[in-house]
């Protein structure tokens, strides 16, 4: 096409830029004093006309070219920002065309303006009909891919909820779980106390009965008596235990400590329990392990808890502890017995609270193996262990060598 064709639009388009605010301020006009629109009265000057001056620019470059491809790039990425503006500005669909056809009626009185003021009479019945087939095409274009990206984003936010509700469902379901699993846990503890202290009591009813009916027997009676204070002092503190360790909500503390102290302080501590039952015990420690960041409370009482479950549960043979190095970022502490072992069938609930391998004849709550689970959970521990009925347990926790306390 000519230039002398192509002239006349795009004196036009230059028309347009040069009254580019005075269009904007008219559009603005009706927009405000339309009642259907009711979202752009709450926007200031600027949030009302964002991309609108890039919009009618394009407009104008397709009006020079008289092609409306060559520019449709531009006004897409234009149209797509104006509809995400107006999403989230709270625009309903319904008043983003209106808003656009506003903008159309105010260009076509530009067009009539125009073409009413065209002296040389260049600007032919034909030339307007083209300018006014080009800006609804172009308005027609932005109208459609503003309505797309609202669409798209409403559709976007939709299925973000949608995530968001299914996700509250299923943590609703998992703190109900939660609040079933909590209520049968307190059932038990209120059946293990209750059996306990009725086992406790009926040992000092007997012993009482025994010291009145045969004074010479009060030895034997008291015998029996400290042995069942004792059962029932180890059981009343692995349960404040417990619940100190489910208790504690403050943030974790961490220092730096060295391993083979803790190792001589857990090795010496344990001993002549250990050996009290005639039992063997073997500590090893790996001379590659030297200092690791951590809480050195936890990590001694997750040992503790480990050797104390395995002089339990072991009358013959040979306990180990062993302190190990895996790697530069973890190290383990391995306790192994040769005790009654865990059935495959218990190895799922073996972590469980009030959970016994041997039945009532274990003095205890059953809680050492929880509190270590929660303990680990705390301090990042990973459980791994391995038995076998008959002939023992082997427990082993890996640690990380610097514990990085989660937010």
């Amino acid at each position: 096409m000519s230039d002398a064709h192509a002239r006349p639009l795009r004196r036009f388009a230059g028309f347009l830029r040069h009254e580019r605010v005075r269009l904007t301020e008219k559009w603005m006009k009706a927009v405000f004093g339309d009642d259907d629109l009711v979202e752009p009265d709450k926007l200031t000057y600027d949030q009302l006309a964002d991309h609108l001056p890039q919009i009618l620019e394009g407009l104008c470059v397709a009006l020079d070219a008289q092609d409306l491809e060559k520019v449709e790039p531009a006004m897409e990425r234009d149209a797509k920002t104006h509809g995400i503006v107006r999403w989230r500005q709270g625009y309903r669909i319904e008043e983003l065309v209106r808003e656009l056809d506003l903008f159309h009626l105010t260009l076509s009185d530009a067009l009539d303006e125009f073409a009413d003021t065209d002296a040389d009479g260049a600007f032919t019945r034909r030339e307007e009909r083209r300018a006014r087939r080009l800006i609804a095409e172009a308005l027609s274009f932005v109208t459609l891919t503003s309505i797309r990206e609202v669409v798209h984003e409403r559709d976007r936010k939709i299925d973000e909820f949608t995530g968001r509700l299914e996700r509250a469902n299923h943590e609703l379901e998992l703190k109900q779980r939660l609040i079933s699993d909590l209520h049968e846990s307190r059932m038990q503890i209120t059946r293990s106390v209750v059996h306990d202290l009725r086992n406790f009591l009926n040992a000092f009813s007997i012993a009482l009965q025994l010291i009145g009916r045969a004074p010479s027997k009060a030895e034997t009676a008291l015998t029996l008596a400290n042995r069942q204070a004792a059962d029932m002092k180890e059981l009343v503190d692995q349960m404040v235990e417990y619940s100190v360790v489910l208790g504690d909500s403050n943030p974790l503390s961490v220092e730096k400590f060295e391993l083979r102290e803790l190792f001589d302080e857990l090795a010496a501590s344990s001993r002549p329990a250990i050996e009290a039952k005639g039992l063997r015990f073997h500590p090893e420690f790996d001379s590659a392990l030297s200092s690791v960041t951590s809480n050195r409370l936890k990590v001694k009482q997750v040992a503790l808890n480990l050797l104390s479950n395995a002089t339990k549960y072991t009358t013959s043979g040979e306990i180990e502890l062993a302190f190990s190095k895996l790697n530069e970022s973890t190290w383990s502490i391995r306790v192994s017995d040769t005790g009654v072992g865990i059935a495959p069938s218990d190895a799922k609930r073996v972590f469980d609270e009030f959970e016994r391998a041997a039945g009532d004849d274990i003095p205890g709550a059953g809680l050492g193996l929880a509190i270590v689970r929660e303990l680990c959970r705390v301090l990042q521990g990973q459980i791994h262990f391995e038995s076998r009925v008959g002939h023992g347990t082997t427990f082993e926790i890996r640690f990380p060598v610097e514990l990085r306390p989660m937010d």
